[in-house]
């Protein structure tokens, strides 16, 4: 497995794409320093105590109050609130903790009346950023990521990531970091940290105490709306939580962005900075990759398979449906065996594009029917599997009786939601019709259908002039002729005048239109 960065500097902001193997499993847009992104922490004022909700309203400087939940205060809440009322007083001078008299943890099946009151400030959290009509979510439970730790305020615990299964390494990394931590503070240590030097930990360990001194300091100066401390861009973030022994380049088509970036992972992985590469800006960077094309091809309302299937997905308000067709597929062994093989082939895809669009709240896929208990437990392993590396938390639901699979997937972020609908020249814009790239893509899987499955001869294609020239343009390079090495059969490209932009159609060597 090799990972890729491909980063693209435009003057509008910054296009992130994380390639997987050549596939694209993440996309994401940077414009300038955003507010609320979630890990910003803000100096709030509450608003209104919602007893009912067990919540609070919180003004953050957003044009809707944020939400704050009793369960996301956290157990140490009121050693928070001092804290922050003692740095406003001027009382708390220092940052750090070594001094500081942590107060009683908070009942977790408390009252948030109880602890919270309306027009006290109040130092949070982002956890969700803003979303439709909805203001960002919060918590009070401050947390500062570095890239081997995580840096909790206010406690004493150290966790470690069950993903280290090592008993050994846990217990170095334990004793590790009981030793040099700061009195007060407590760690989380990462997936990353695994067989890492004392000196790398170490370092991260204090560089977060200094991101922690830079909020007490922003926080003493200022006054409520005001965010204290920002998470660092998203490029960063990436590369600090991706960054590992798979990630084979990071591609940049800005000089002075690449030079950031290399100095980024020399500090946090020293001897990487190599894999950060400048692109030549003769070629488009996305298209030099191939990240446009994938982009069309999964962002679409149809979302086509390899093998000839497709997946259908609609958005509503309450939730995600996706729908599974085998389209012009056909297996050798029957319906059964069909429908799984269109079943985990889809599976891997939606994996895919869950990632890829951000997908959140509660995800139905239908997929095709199939009889057998053991298909339907091999297809809900299959999505199981395929979804692990998805940093998202979820939850996945074995297939009904009436073969749908439901999936809650956390949503932090709103929903990646890109264009794909092109000008239809032909109506000189009044309409939008789908890429036109992707009949491109639709034609030649139902040619393949025909020339390997039906074994038709003398098969011509009639198409709109400017597929025609899509399809054979460049002599011996042409798509017209890589068909014929691939199925050893010339296959003629006639164009139509009279067809519009998107019609097309197949006929024999009797010139009889085949019906698909």
């Amino acid at each position: 497995m090799s990972l890729e960065l491909v980063v693209d500097s435009r003057d509008n902001g910054v296009w992130l794409a994380l390639l997987k193997d050549g596939k694209l499993i993440e996309i994401q847009e940077q414009t300038g320093a955003p507010d609320f992104a979630v890990g910003d922490i803000y100096l709030g004022k509450v608003r209104k105590v919602v007893p009912s909700l067990n919540a609070a309203f919180v003004d953050v400087g957003y044009e809707k109050d944020a939400f704050l939940h009793y369960l996301d205060l956290g157990p140490q809440y009121q050693s928070l609130n001092k804290f922050t009322k003692e740095s406003l007083k001027g009382k708390q001078n220092v940052a750090d903790l070594l001094y500081f008299k942590p107060e009683k943890d908070i009942d977790k099946d408390g009252k948030i009346s109880d602890v919270v009151s309306a027009s006290q400030n109040i130092l949070i959290q982002v956890a969700k950023e803003p979303i439709s009509s909805k203001g960002p979510r919060l918590c009070a439970e401050i947390t500062l990521a570095g890239r081997y730790l995580v840096l909790v305020p206010f406690s004493n615990k150290v966790s470690i990531s069950q993903k280290i299964k090592n008993a050994e390494e846990r217990k170095r990394l334990k004793d590790l970091m009981n030793d040099i931590k700061p009195k007060n503070f407590g760690v989380i240590i990462r997936t990353v940290a695994e067989n890492k030097k004392v000196e790398l930990l170490d370092q991260d360990l204090k560089s977060l105490t200094e991101k922690w001194k830079t909020m007490h300091g922003n926080l003493r100066s200022t006054s409520p709306p005001k965010r204290v401390l920002g998470e660092m861009n998203k490029t960063s973030s990436m590369l600090r939580d991706l960054l590992n022994a798979d990630f084979t380049h990071v591609h940049v088509n800005d000089r002075a962005l690449s030079e950031d970036i290399s100095s980024f992972v020399a500090d946090i992985a020293p001897g990487r900075e190599k894999i950060v590469k400048l692109h030549d800006n003769r070629v488009n960077i996305f298209e030099k990759f191939g990240v446009n094309k994938q982009i069309k091809m999964l962002f679409g309302k149809k979302v086509p398979l390899p093998s000839g299937g497709y997946l259908i997905i609609e958005h509503t308000e309450a939730m995600h449906v996706v729908d599974v067709n085998s389209g012009n597929r056909k297996g050798a062994d029957g319906q059964e065996s069909n429908a799984l093989a269109t079943n985990i082939e889809a599976a891997e895809e939606i994996a895919r594009v869950l990632q890829l669009r951000d997908m959140g709240g509660i995800i139905a896929i239908d997929f095709i029917d199939m009889h057998t208990r053991e298909n339907n437990k091999l297809l809900h392993e299959k999505l199981k599997g395929c979804m692990q590396g998805d940093r998202a938390k979820h939850n996945i639901l074995a297939p009904s009786k009436f073969g749908v699979v439901e999936i809650t997937r956390q949503r932090v972020r709103p929903e990646t939601d890109i264009k794909t609908a092109e000008k239809c020249p032909t109506c000189n814009g009044t309409g939008e019709v789908q890429a036109s790239i992707l009949y491109a893509e639709e034609i030649e899987s139902k040619m393949k259908y025909l020339l390997e499955d039906k074994k038709e001869k003398g098969l011509t294609l009639k198409v709109h002039p400017y597929l025609a020239s899509y399809f054979t343009n460049g002599l011996f390079n042409s798509r017209q002729m890589k068909w014929f090495f691939k199925y050893k059969t010339w296959v003629k490209v006639q164009s139509i005048t009279a067809n519009n932009l998107l019609q097309y159609s197949f006929v024999n060597k009797e010139n009889e239109e085949i019906a698909l």
